[in-house]
């Protein structure tokens, strides 16, 4: 069973994060479940950037961004070639290593 390695974040996980997760399910799926509140302002339906990560190890074992998460993409602080949106990203047969970034462009937090 694969597993996400989630590095370190300031606000999410200080001290990182790692949780085996079954492929098929999307990396904000599984840091949900884990306790890990990554942001999904549009509740996950691709219309926002707050669940943007960067895919620091693993990248190739991902399917391919469709358009529409690449046009989402387009819109993201801090946007790099290994950019995905975690709704988006289905867990394949690889670790990944995965960087939540520090900031979005959400106007409103859904942490208080």
């Amino acid at each position: 069973m694969p597993q996400i390695i989630f590095l370190p974040h300031a606000d999410l996980c200080p001290e990182g994060k790692v949780i085996q997760v079954e492929p098929g399910v999307t990396v904000c799926d599984a840091a949900l479940a884990n306790g890990l509140e990554i942001e999904h302002a549009c509740e996950k339906s691709c219309a926002c950037t707050t669940c943007h990560i960067i895919v620091r190890e693993g990248f190739v074992s991902l399917d391919e961004a469709d358009e529409l998460e690449e046009d989402m993409l387009d819109k993201a602080w801090g946007l790099e070639p290994e950019s995905r949106l975690s709704c988006q990203a289905l867990v394949g047969d690889e670790d990944l290593v995965v960087e939540i970034p520090k900031y979005t462009i959400n106007q409103v937090s859904e942490r208080h």
